[in-house]
């Protein structure tokens, strides 16, 4: 997994519960890293969820909970570190269909060794949305939560509704997107606290 993603979540930690909070968090991880992340590098994904699960004993909230809540945490930044991934993307459905064939050719360009998911998709009407995800590691929390975030940044009314395919591994689930017919934008989010990125 890239260093990025590992940057971000501390980022997101330190955002949330402060740098004292952040640094014990580390040490109560006991990472093979040490929690020493850089952006570019590449460490073992284990390692994220030994600092969700660590961070899930020290809050009381779930795993999964804190992964989705990571997620539309790191769509935000996303959305602000790389705008070229959102350029020509007119709605949340559009900006779905271009994950494999345009997103991740331009993720690669920057992080050509990133190892990313799966996803397929269905389009079954103007208003409904299927996106399956496929990995071999347990991430499709943090991917409900990405899609969670896309569903915010674009301001549009989409009820989001989660399947698990994969018996609870996480390696496997289909999201069922609605948009409300002739809803106007809906601009508010809440992805937490604001990455900060300019």
């Amino acid at each position: 997994m890239k260093g990025i993603v590992f940057t971000e979540f501390l980022e997101m930690v330190d955002g949330r519960f402060g740098e004292e909070f952040c640094d014990r968090l580390i040490d109560a991880a006991d990472l093979p890293s040490g929690g020493s992340y850089t952006a570019v590098g590449t460490y073992d994904f284990n390692e994220m969820i030994t600092l969700v699960e660590a961070l899930s004993r020290e809050t009381g909230k779930a795993g999964p909970d804190l992964m989705k809540l990571f997620g539309e945490y790191l769509f935000g930044s996303f959305s602000k570190r790389y705008p070229v991934f959102f350029e020509q993307k007119t709605s949340c459905f559009d900006f779905l269909t271009k994950i494999n064939d345009v997103i991740h050719p331009e993720v690669h360009k920057l992080y050509p060794d990133a190892q990313l998911p799966h996803f397929s998709h269905d389009w079954p009407d103007d208003n409904s949305f299927v996106l399956v995800y496929q990995s071999s590691r347990p991430f499709a929390a943090l991917a409900e939560g990405l899609i969670a975030g896309a569903i915010a940044y674009f301001g549009e009314k989409i009820t989001l509704e989660v399947e698990d395919l994969a018996a609870g591994a996480g390696t496997m689930a289909r999201f069922n997107l609605s948009k409300e017919p002739g809803a106007g934008p809906d601009f508010s989010s809440d992805f937490g606290p604001d990455p900060g990125h300019d």
